[in-house]
């Protein structure tokens, strides 16, 4: 078995290449040699909890598992909020032949694929990003919004000032080309943005439908568990709507099941999956003033394709340590 670090996956996984994998994969996810089963989540004490994602992808031909702990407060520990393992078997003899860390490729993963999905759905011009949250998830898909839009302004909104300041400094270092400013007022922070980014922990809206803009794309990416939400109805009402995977969608993410129970939405509201769309199957935006939502949920399908892509790097270049089981 070839184990993996943050280190490798870092080098073997820049953000350019995590979301040709990621886009590749998507295409697959109605594939009937696809399995994904739901997201099983597994409550380990206060908010934290433990989540066990399996599948089997044909594209490229690999299965494998991730267990990885929710933690909510780790990053005031500064840890991520995720933490766990990827494990990788061979189809050939169902050997367990790599395992890797959850936390960084969970974050380039997720958001590679709000990239992708911007990247079908925001206006070609899209130049001014919002983005709610100041965790993890914020600074790789402040990297990824760049890598397929032309960035230009950058506005953090998080619930301290301390943190949201303290994440524009390090993003104006590490983005010294950008207009990177910051506050704690999500309306004022989301009013003129082109693309808006929810990444936060909320268990209730952050973000109103009331305060959206036409010709607005948001990426839907912090509540993972129906008992959260990060927006409000009235946000899925007025947005165009598509999906990383139905099936999870349907299930899991929490302004869809209260609304959809409460009969003010139905399943349809989801225009498609963002799969389809990349392959020419359904239509992306449909006129600039559109306001459109991708809706992610993650799915194991992004994990085992960037997972397959760091091994295979891995042993191209002959990084990690191999371990006899």
């Amino acid at each position: 078995m070839r184990i993996l670090s943050n280190t490798d996956i870092a080098a073997l996984l820049p953000m350019h290449r995590a979301i040709d994998v990621v886009a590749s994969v998507m295409q697959h996810t109605d594939d009937p040699a696809t399995q994904m089963p739901l997201r099983h989540v597994l409550p380990v004490g206060g908010p934290n909890m433990m989540g066990v994602m399996s599948g089997a992808i044909p594209q490229p031909q690999c299965y494998g598992v991730k267990l990885v702990s929710l933690f909510p407060g780790n990053p005031e520990r500064g840890l991520s909020g995720h933490r766990g393992a990827v494990i990788l078997f061979e189809p050939e003899t169902g050997g367990a032949v790599a395992m890797m860390d959850a936390g960084l490729l969970t974050a380039i993963r997720t958001a590679a694929a709000s990239a992708v999905a911007t990247r079908v759905l925001a206006r070609a011009d899209a130049c001014r990003l919002a983005i709610i949250g100041t965790g993890e998830q914020a600074e790789h898909h402040l990297t990824a919004m760049c890598a397929v839009r032309p960035v230009t302004e950058v506005h953090i909104i998080g619930r301290r000032a301390a943190r949201a300041e303290a994440f524009a400094q390090a993003a104006s270092k590490a983005h010294p080309d950008l207009r990177i400013t910051h506050g704690t007022d999500v309306r004022a922070g989301v009013a003129g943005a082109d693309i808006i980014c929810t990444v936060t922990n909320a268990a209730t809206p952050v973000l109103h439908g009331d305060w959206l803009e036409p010709g607005q794309h948001l990426n839907v990416v912090g509540a993972s568990i129906p008992s959260k939400r990060e927006i409000d109805d009235t946000a899925v009402l007025r947005a165009a709507l598509w999906v990383d995977y139905r099936p999870s969608a349907l299930a899991q993410a929490g302004e869809l099941v209260d609304m959809i129970a409460a009969g003010v939405l139905e399943p349809s509201h989801i225009r498609a999956e963002i799969g389809a769309v990349i392959r020419g199957d359904a239509s992306g935006r449909g006129a600039a003033d559109q306001i459109t939502l991708y809706r992610s949920m993650g799915v194991i399908a992004q994990d085992l394709a960037c997972a397959q892509h760091v091994l295979e790097a891995a042993e191209r270049d002959g990084r990690g340590q191999l371990v006899e089981l």
